[in-house]
């Protein structure tokens, strides 16, 4: 799907769409809960719906009617031999199911498409391999086994905080306690209060320590009714209409949410008198709106941003890429990016979204101002299949080619 959009502004109020991050933490712990949990405002979106598939694979019961998910968990009284996960491009979704799917069965085979595969997995695989159990990748199918057994867990501050939610899954039934014992700095710590705060909602304590994390063993998920909250990682890209001289009013987004992405009006603030410098090592979501702000206002270096080279495209350079149609030139350091106070034009060349939902939402931002178009832009489906649908009725002007 080719989107063409033509220079317009966008007004209005809208509701923010509901947290991918949440939401697949809510149905993990509802698929493990016994009993039947009801989530309501659950996103189906193609990485929420990657995870409902791998749970009805392990035996939970998901009904979803009209945004409510109706999850019936399953038992771990018996193990299975072998179970089989198919990720899709969820890169939360292989993380998290791979100690949740090793509870369950003897092997696993975990399988995705895009660029997930290529995405490092060696945290799980240097911690099965203390404990006898193993981890391979082999034609792009990631296979697992052996069994997860309880203990101390060392992992260095900064990784993939979705490593750090996967063993926080699956730590608490096991039948002893368990630790994991930080060696640096906790990176992207937001993402792992997220999931803290959702194991509580569940009955499932997780305790902060000065070492890490204590999981005390042979817990139970309790079943719930729950409403996922909304999305401030997506909402971003709704309000950045604002700093195109829009007048945006993003409404359902908790305040007092874990979510670490709410940072993002502060930066935007920031953006707006200014170029400043802001760490994003903790936010690193917001890399591509962030770049694209910073376009439309004053510039900015933007520090911590190595691991954009790890997501659904490497964003730094894909943004460096595309932004050359625009007539900006960004540069890309090993762990920052300069983005020059300039003034883009309008492209002549179609903008490739990279197979990334968040590069393509934030050239849509950029092209409200400038024109251009948006190709294969169907990769929004990733986390919000509304986008465009929203956007239109806010007053941005576009059509499908």
């Amino acid at each position: 799907m080719n989107i063409s959009i033509t220079p317009s502004v966008a007004k209005g109020e809208i509701n923010a769409p509901a947290s991918k991050s949440v939401a697949h933490r809510l149905l993990i712990c509802a698929a493990l809960a016994e009993g039947t949990s009801i989530i309501e405002n659950i996103g189906t979106n193609d990485d929420v719906l990657a995870t409902v598939s791998c749970l009805e694979n392990l035996g939970a019961k998901i009904e979803i009617n009209q945004g409510v998910a109706k999850v019936t968990g399953v038992s771990l009284s018996q193990k299975e031999n072998s179970k089989s996960f198919d990720c899709n491009e969820s890169g939360s979704t292989l993380r998290f199911m791979i100690p949740v799917g090793m509870l369950f069965a003897e092997t696993c085979e975990f399988t995705g498409r895009g660029r997930l595969m290529e995405r490092p997995q060696n945290v799980y695989k240097d911690l099965f391999q203390e404990m006898d159990c193993y981890l391979s990748l082999n034609d792009n199918v990631l296979y697992t086994g052996g069994e997860l057994k309880s203990g101390a867990f060392k992992l260095t501050g900064d990784v993939s905080s979705q490593f750090f939610t996967g063993l926080m899954f699956a730590l608490p039934l096991l039948n002893g306690d368990s630790e994991i014992i930080l060696t640096t700095q906790l990176e992207s710590a937001p993402y792992v209060d997220i999931t803290i705060g959702v194991l509580k909602e569940f009955g499932v304590i997780v305790e902060k320590t000065d070492k890490g994390f204590y999981i005390k063993g042979n817990q139970k998920y309790k079943c719930r009714n729950l409403v996922t909250e909304g999305d401030w990682s997506n909402s971003a890209f709704l309000d950045a209409f604002n700093l195109a001289d829009g007048n945006v009013v993003v409404k359902g987004v908790n305040p007092e949410s874990y979510q670490g992405d709410k940072i993002y009006r502060e930066f935007y603030e920031k953006l707006s008198h200014g170029t400043p410098e802001l760490d994003i090592s903790q936010y690193p979501d917001l890399g591509p709106v962030l770049i694209v702000s910073a376009v439309l206002k004053n510039g900015a270096e933007l520090k911590g941003t190595n691991r954009l080279k790890i997501k659904e495209s490497d964003r730094g350079m894909a943004m460096a890429q595309e932004l050359e149609k625009f007539g900006v030139s960004i540069e890309i350091g090993d762990d920052y990016i300069i983005i020059p106070d300039t003034v883009p034009h309008t492209p002549t060349e179609e903008i490739d979204c990279h197979n990334d939902h968040r590069i393509a939402m934030s050239f849509a931002v950029l092209c409200s101002v400038t024109g251009g178009i948006l190709k294969d832009a169907q990769c929004v489906n990733k986390s919000y299949p509304d986008f465009f649908k929203d956007i239109k009725n806010l007053g941005i002007q576009y059509k499908i080619i």
